[in-house]
């Protein structure tokens, strides 16, 4: 069955560092985009950023210059580095595959497939 499936999440102290991967499983996702998603305590799912098949990025101003999206297409994986994570970070993440369309979005309604998540809580 094609899925999504991620990986890599855990509890960090402030200031820490942590590597989430995404692994496509049968879905084809190599030249397609890739978004990640997170969903925090009480909060909607919110846009975290994406990567184009071309390996374009692009990032939710909060996340801008600390989080960073990487993919290596011929392990069908797609990574997503936090470093100095704080607080306001913690949540459930979420890769997502939009396979209608080679373009990218911000909206969650635009990406057809989704893995179940894995939690990151930043914590002392």
């Amino acid at each position: 069955q094609a899925q999504l499936v991620e990986s890599g999440g855990g509890s960090v102290p402030p200031g820490g560092s942590l590597r989430l991967s995404c692994a496509d499983s049968g879905l084809s996702t190599r030249n397609r985009c890739m978004g990640w998603f997170r969903q925090g305590p009480g909060n909607a799912r919110e846009w975290v950023g994406y990567i184009t098949g071309g390996g374009f990025t692009d990032y939710r101003d909060s996340v801008r210059g600390r989080f960073t999206i990487s993919r290596d297409n011929a392990k069908n994986i797609v990574s997503l580095q936090m470093n100095s994570v704080n607080p306001e970070d913690t949540g459930m993440y979420y890769c997502a595959a939009r396979l209608s369309s080679v373009t990218c979005s911000t909206l969650s309604n635009n990406y057809n497939y989704w893995g179940h998540g894995t939690q990151v809580t930043v914590s002392s």
